[in-house]
């Protein structure tokens, strides 16, 4: 697998994942359980289905011997899925929620099999399951974060896939988290997650309408953000440190995924006889396991720049997530395009 050129948020995964699975390997672990992942593109993408590979390399540590089939057409999902299941595997995993239906039809003739996929925001009992992170309370701290960082008390957002649950839960609480601090909102979409340009002229377009703080959940294609951010001299957020070593004037801060521990966590659960039928988001109120976490860079969450009484407003933030006393259901209506 090749890691030079690839995004640092996917970087740091992949690395991250061979690491473990040399140790375990290294300490002589036995790998007694198998797991899999369908892929609906390839794992030399550089983004979207290299981090799919790289959360299976990263169950090679808890004792999986792994496989994955790339780039699966949607007529295929069900006999890739039921040819896994067959073939003795504990965990099978789609990456992405299109696989959620698939899964539903070939389940029931597996009920020893896990089935999860990967930022999707269903179930179905007993075995069918879906893992990602609480996009709505990492939305809701950019959008606060970006209403105290804006002189002009306009912020904005570039997003793609319209509609998808990930990203409406993400936009949405990114508006009612910055509207809630005093902020005029407008969001963006555009077509390709991995299209750096047309985010970058999205940004732009923004940026000239007065926003001064720009966020967005894409792939590729959020290097283009930043971009923008730092030609004309405004904030930005990203999704790895690429960004901050991009821009380290610009980034205020990244939403740093940790696929490794929602997925090394559930496959422990299920290597123990645990077999879920539910949506399992990873938040502040899941601690010690969090599925995101907000870094600028190694050891620090925020860029300088950012006052201390806004990282403590933010620190209290995440407090009333983690207890419960804070909860945001962001709707299509609070995703929506335009202001």
């Amino acid at each position: 697998m090749t890691i030079k050129g690839s995004p640092s948020y996917l970087r740091t995964l992949i690395s991250a994942s061979l690491v473990l699975a040399s140790t375990a390997l290294s300490s002589g672990a036995m790998a007694e359980d198998k797991a899999a992942i369908l892929l609906p593109g390839s794992v030399n993408d550089q983004s979207w289905n290299a981090l799919g590979y790289s959360i299976l390399l990263s169950l090679k540590s808890h004792g999986f011997t792994t496989a994955y089939t790339e780039n699966v057409a949607d007529a295929d999902e069900a006999e890739a899925l039921r040819g896994y299941a067959t073939q003795g595997f504990k965990v099978v995993m789609g990456h992405s929620g299109r696989f959620v239906s698939a899964m539903q039809q070939v389940a029931p003739d597996f009920p020893k099999t896990q089935f999860i996929a990967v930022s999707g925001n269903e179930g179905a009992a007993p075995n069918v399951m879906s893992v990602d992170y609480n996009n709505a309370q990492f939305g809701c701290q950019i959008g606060l974060l970006a209403a105290r960082m804006s002189k002009t008390h306009k912020v904005a957002g570039v997003y793609g896939l319209e509609g998808v649950p990930n990203i409406t839960a993400q936009a949405g609480g990114f508006r009612i988290c910055a509207e809630k601090a005093g902020a005029k909102v407008t969001i963006i979409y555009v077509k390709d997650m991995e299209d750096a340009a047309a985010s970058k002229e999205a940004a732009l377009s923004l940026i000239a309408a007065g926003a001064d703080v720009l966020t967005g959940k894409l792939n590729a294609a959020i290097s283009g953000i930043v971009a923008a951010a730092k030609e004309k001299n405004v904030y930005a957020t990203g999704r790895g440190f690429d960004q901050t070593k991009a821009a380290p004037d610009s980034v205020l801060t990244n939403i740093l995924e940790d696929w490794p521990a929602m997925f090394g966590k559930t496959a422990d659960d299920v290597k123990g006889g645990k077999l879920f039928g539910n949506f399992l988001q990873y938040g502040y109120d899941t601690a010690p396991v969090t599925g995101a976490s907000l870094a600028y860079a190694e050891g620090k969450p925020f860029n300088p720049v950012v006052p201390a009484a806004v990282v403590k407003e933010l620190d209290d933030q995440a407090a009333k997530f983690k207890a419960g006393t804070l909860k945001i259901d962001p709707t299509r209506e609070d995703a929506r395009s335009g202001g």
